[in-house]
């Protein structure tokens, strides 16, 4: 495709220019012809002057002093080969012959013994035109001076057709061969024209499908990865009760299954939506105090254990959306850890926010989908810029999560 974009701007640009070459010329061969005839014609006039000047002083039509112009009294005496050509009411006329001769006719009204007289004035000018003289003396010259012209035009139209159609293949080249998952860079992006302009948008919508398709790739795997665990304990625990009645444990697992699900949907999806979320000043202590009314309001625990340390007010950058779900997992993962009766300490200290949960000492750790719900939480807060950091202990269990600023 760029071979034929290359192939039409050099044959417009030669068309261009030999078009531009034989109009130039046609020109130039019609301002010499009628410079020519206009010449013939002044002298003419020039000589009509002369005649009727002498017929007024003297009374009588002499013959022209000019070698070259001869004056008829009557049209009839005109030769033949001039009366074929010219009508005798016509007062000019240009009569062109096979023999050599090239008459202009000039007529002329005169008044002669108070009666009115028509004369003619006929120039053989066959030996004073250049046109052709010079048309048949250096004609090869010039054909050869305008055929060099159009060759070296046409070379230039190839030239400039190849230059400016290089970097348009060059963008073409590099986007063919990119693969996907690969950086996306255009070496035509710094251009300040419209070459330029295309490339940073070609970069751009690159870069935008390839995100798309890894968001899509990682939904797939995270649906497949992270839902299996919730649907495998529910799958078990209705097959048991297929054998007896569901009891209060079975049940509460089946919630927590649902529950689980339920979150973990709500993090993928916000995960697939990242890149069309927008940006913008979030109030980290709002959302903290709405995530921690909606634990209490889901999960039996004692508000007395919490202990909260934050600013009045602490304006971060990201997306309300994805910090809901963020602390909200932090949360849930704490009090599914430490159990009812943990003790949970939320501090915000040089950049930090803490969310720390006690564990009591000796009780066997709870692992249950919780590395998955760390992968997730790691990807939300890449999702926001904002970085991430576990701390496993004997007697507790800290999240230290670094928002970016405002």
């Amino acid at each position: 495709m760029s071979k034929s974009i290359r192939q039409r701007l050099f044959a417009a640009l030669a068309g261009f220019t030999v078009l531009l070459c034989l109009c130039y010329t046609g020109l130039a061969l019609v301002i010499a012809y009628v410079t020519e005839d206009m010449l013939v014609q002044r002298l003419l006039e020039r000589e009509a002057a002369v005649v009727s000047q002498h017929l007024r002083q003297h009374g009588e039509l002499t013959p022209s002093g000019n070698d070259l112009i001869k004056t008829y009294v009557n049209y009839h005496d005109l030769p033949q080969v001039v009366r074929e050509q010219v009508l005798p009411s016509a007062p000019r006329g240009e009569v062109f012959t096979t023999t050599g001769q090239h008459y202009h006719v000039l007529a002329l009204d005169l008044v002669a013994a108070g009666k009115p007289q028509r004369s003619y004035l006929l120039a053989d000018v066959a030996p004073v035109l250049v046109v052709q003289r010079l048309a048949r003396e250096v004609g090869g010259v010039v054909l050869g001076v305008a055929l060099a012209l159009i060759a070296l035009a046409l070379l230039l139209a190839y030239w400039l057709a190849r230059r400016l159609v290089l970097p348009l293949q060059r963008l073409a080249q590099e986007a063919r061969q990119l693969a996907p998952g690969s950086a996306v860079h255009f070496s035509e992006r710094d251009r300040p024209d419209e070459i330029g302009f295309l490339a940073r948008r070609l970069e751009t919508t690159f870069a935008e499908l390839q995100a798309v398709l890894q968001r899509e790739q990682a939904f797939a795997r995270d649906v497949s990865h992270e839902l299996r665990t919730p649907l495998t304990l529910m799958h078990n625990t209705l097959a048991l009760a297929e054998a007896q009645p569901l009891g209060g444990q079975e049940q509460a697992q089946l919630r927590q299954s649902t529950d689980e699900m339920r979150a973990t949907i709500d993090v993928l999806f916000a995960l697939a939506r990242a890149e069309q979320l927008p940006g913008e000043v979030v109030e980290l202590r709002g959302c903290m105090e709405q995530c921690l009314l909606r634990l209490l309001d889901e999960h039996p625990w004692d508000a007395s254990l919490l202990t909260l340390d934050l600013p009045e007010r602490l304006d971060v950058a990201g997306n309300v959306q994805l910090v809901m779900l963020l602390i909200n997992n932090c949360l849930a993962n704490a009090l599914f850890h430490g159990g009812p009766d943990c003790r949970i300490s939320i501090a915000f200290a040089q950049g930090h926010l803490n969310i720390v949960n006690t564990v009591q000492a000796g009780q066997p750790r709870r692992v249950h989908g919780f590395a998955h719900g760390q992968n997730l939480l790691l990807r939300l807060a890449q999702a926001m810029r904002w970085d991430i950091a576990f701390h496993p202990g004997a007697t507790q269990y800290r999240v230290a999560i670094v928002p970016t600023q405002a």
